[in-house]
């Protein structure tokens, strides 16, 4: 091997290989004693992580990248070290940098903090079905910058995490069961009870509605057209969230068209008059007395 370098004698070959062999070999030491470190500390705190009730997204964030990505560079720059690398000009740069890279990229970092957020106040969870943004769906997926779930519509909706946390989220998985409210309107000659009566007797028998709780219809406002009622009916999650309300929507409606009940709908009455005829009927009027 040294004699492969012909632009140097062997003297000089075997005097630079006695001063860069120690060196290199002292480098690979060093980054191997934090490869072994890493792989003690991981599990370690893994365990205490998972004592802690850490979420695991959190916990695998944490050991895998934040731990994981120090420790490696600290044993790369310790090994440079031993090289005779200039460190510290070396981490001048990277400070120069990342100041850079951070002004140029605020929004990634304020998606990254809010998804950290995220795992660590567990507003929600994969499997979860939420409301955020508008968009109602399933949570396939959390990361560092965005939060994604899929609607029923089977379109897969990708939402910055700062607009998750910014702006107001629904959970309807976090407690499990869930109550559906359907709004219902009846005119106002109609008896409530029937009403009611005939509703409870259509959605005690669809698909997904629970009986425990069971099925209520109260009154909730008067309003200009028509008694407003609010059917109230319990689904087991938040899957069944959609599909029993529009359940419930035509089971009403068929219902209520069978019993006879009327459901107003807004409507306007309008009054036409003859403008002409009301002015030229002043006129005579006023030419009649003053003759």
């Amino acid at each position: 091997m040294l004699d492969s370098l012909p632009w140097l004698t062997r003297e000089e070959a075997l005097s630079l290989a006695a001063a860069v062999l120690p060196k290199l070999a002292a480098a690979i030491l060093v980054f191997l004693a934090f490869l072994i470190l890493l792989r003690v500390v991981q599990p370690a705190l893994r365990a205490v992580l998972r004592r802690a009730n850490f979420a695991p997204a959190l916990i695998h964030l944490l050991v895998d990248g934040v731990v994981r990505g120090a420790v490696l560079i600290i044993g790369l720059v310790m090994a440079a070290s031993q090289l005779g690398i200039n460190i510290a000009a070396a981490l001048a740069g990277l400070g120069v940098l990342g100041i850079a890279v951070g002004f140029a990229a605020q929004e990634t970092i304020a998606n990254m903090i809010a998804g950290f957020l995220i795992f660590w106040d567990r507003p929600f969870k994969v499997g979860d079905w939420i409301t955020a943004q508008d968009r109602y769906g399933e949570v396939r997926d959390i990361t560092l910058r965005t939060t994604r779930i899929r609607t029923p519509d089977n379109t897969y909706v990708v939402i910055p995490n700062k607009q998750v946390i910014g702006e107001m989220l629904v959970n309807h998985s976090m407690y499990g069961e869930t109550r559906v409210n359907v709004p219902v309107g009846i005119a106002y000659k109609e008896s409530i009870a029937e009403a009611r009566r005939v509703i409870l007797e259509a959605v005690d028998a669809l698909d997904g509605v629970l009986s425990d709780p069971p099925p209520t219809v109260v009154a909730d406002k008067l309003g200009d057209s028509s008694v407003d009622l609010l059917v109230r009916v319990w689904v087991a999650d938040g899957s069944n969230l959609k599909p029993v309300h529009f359940r419930v929507v035509e089971a009403c409606k068929v219902a209520l068209d069978k019993a006879g009940i009327e459901i107003p709908f807004p409507h306007l009455q309008l009054f036409v008059d003859d403008v002409k005829d009301r002015v030229w009927d002043g006129l005579r009027g006023s030419s009649s007395g003053s003759t």
